[in-house]
């Protein structure tokens, strides 16, 4: 019992500084439910790295705008050739060379536009992770609500059988009960003290972890709270619908994740177009410095890719000053370089009918889980209304132990069962409250509004 004096001293420390009514308790950092997700998120390192990977993503697109510019490349050679008939010869060759793209059919633009789609979706899986994160932070956030709720009711109740308790020895001592009853007493006293020193640890431990998610060093003063007489807004299911379909997150992945397969399949239908380039050249040679020999090269190349065929040709012509003048031309095949790629255009073809197919389907669904999610606001609504009726009742019903007790007509022992029932009653309406936060917050992520918003949404669209 010394232990437990101890244990419960600590606790009702704890009660004390966790009082939002102490003056003294303002110092510390206040928190709701959109600052709790808020600091979430800030303290992730797993959202730090990715907001990193995001930013070095979207530099490496900007810089893929080189492809549309001239590309500049710079060459050095020398040629030494010692000769056992003729005069030996140290020639250097100092070359600037120009390539332009002047056509491929759109293919790098598409590219470039497969590219952006691809950013649009790590974004938007980025945005994912912090709403994941925000999430289990507010998740934790209503289990604390509820387990110090839960912890007020089983204290109140361990008091007030403790109090019967203190009586009930009274009693025995005057020789009016037995002693199985008072064993039997102590043996309830007892359960209930276990039961929230459990309690105590498991509140404990989350408000650890809570601090820990949020990235603080002490547990900061909650500003939310649980109310059990709360009904909140039921907003209509076409509302909801409408909602979902201009707003729900996974709509919208789906729908960029279309158009990622028509740029896919536009690349593939246009792989036979065949790319031109204009080349240029200048040369300065010779076999001692300053180099005077100077040469000058202008020429266009065009490269044809397709499965079925690989081919190439192009021609120059340049004059090296002061009197020599050139002019090449070639031309290369490659037959059947991959027949398997042949194919690559029905497989995107395949693929997005299969995209347009699920988000399709994805329509429907989401028709069908608006008119779900309002059902389930609406069930724990009921429930939460029919769990504070059960623990009025019970607390009716206490009332008129305690009269029944005092007729006679009860004994104490039945008066410390009927007050643990009517703890647990109040039990399941903070449990059934809290579970209805948690469903009202499940319907704000479904048509993506921050905590709290819901209503406003349900004024909005009433109107």
């Amino acid at each position: 019992m010394k232990t437990f004096s101890c244990f419960l001293l600590f606790a009702a420390i704890h009660c004390f500084f966790s009082s939002p009514c102490l003056v003294f308790s303002q110092s510390r950092k206040s928190v709701g439910f959109r600052e709790a997700g808020r600091l979430a998120v800030a303290a992730s390192l797993e959202i730090k790295n990715s907001r990193a990977q995001q930013m070095l993503r979207e530099r490496i697109w900007v810089w893929g705008i080189r492809a549309f510019f001239p590309q500049l490349s710079f060459q050095i050679q020398e040629d030494d050739r010692l000769s056992l008939v003729s005069a030996d010869s140290f020639i250097k060759t100092y070359t600037v060379n120009l390539e332009q793209l002047l056509f491929d059919g759109g293919r790098v633009s598409l590219s470039r536009k497969m590219e952006q789609e691809e950013l649009i979706l790590f974004a938007d899986q980025l945005k994912r992770d912090e709403s994941a994160v925000a999430e289990a932070a507010l998740s934790a956030y209503r289990q604390i609500l509820c387990s110090r709720m839960i912890a007020a009711i089983r204290g109140d109740a361990l008091v007030s059988l403790k109090e019967q308790r203190r009586i009930l020895a009274e009693e025995f001592a005057l020789g009016m009960v037995i002693p199985v009853d008072l064993a039997q007493a102590d043996i309830t006293v007892r359960e209930t003290e276990l039961e929230l020193e459990f309690i105590l640890l498991q509140l404990e431990e989350l408000e650890k972890q809570f601090s820990a998610l949020l990235g603080l060093g002490d547990m900061p003063e909650l500003s939310e709270r649980v109310d059990i007489y709360r009904s909140p807004p039921i907003p209509d299911a076409e509302a909801v619908r409408r909602s979902a379909l201009a707003r729900n997150p996974d709509l919208g992945r789906m729908a960029y994740s279309i158009r990622q397969r028509e740029a896919e399949l536009k690349l593939s239908s246009r792989a036979w177009i065949p790319t031109v380039k204009a080349t240029g050249s200048y040369s300065l040679s010779g076999q001692h410095y300053p180099l005077t020999r100077q040469s000058w090269t202008f020429g266009l190349s065009m490269q044809f890719s397709s499965p079925w065929l690989n081919a190439g040709g192009g021609g120059s012509a340049g004059w090296e000053r002061p009197y020599d003048r050139n002019a090449r031309a070639q031309t290369s095949f490659t037959p059947l370089p991959d027949p398997a790629a042949g194919l690559s255009a029905k497989q995107a073809a395949l693929a997005l009918a299969a995209e347009r197919e699920n988000y399709q389907r994805a329509l429907e669904r989401l028709g069908r889980e608006a008119v779900l999610q309002t059902a389930r606001l609406r069930l724990g609504e009921q429930r939460r209304a029919a769990a504070v009726e059960a623990m009025n009742l019970g607390a009716e019903k206490y009332r008129l132990s305690e009269v029944l007790l005092s007729l006679g007509r009860i004994t104490r022992l039945e008066l410390m069962e009927n007050r643990l029932e009517y703890a647990g009653k109040e039990t399941a309406a903070a449990e059934a409250a809290a579970a209805l936060m948690e469903t009202e917050r499940a319907l704000e992520q479904f048509i993506d509004l921050p905590p709290g918003s819901l209503e406003a949404f349900s004024r909005r669209t009433s109107k």
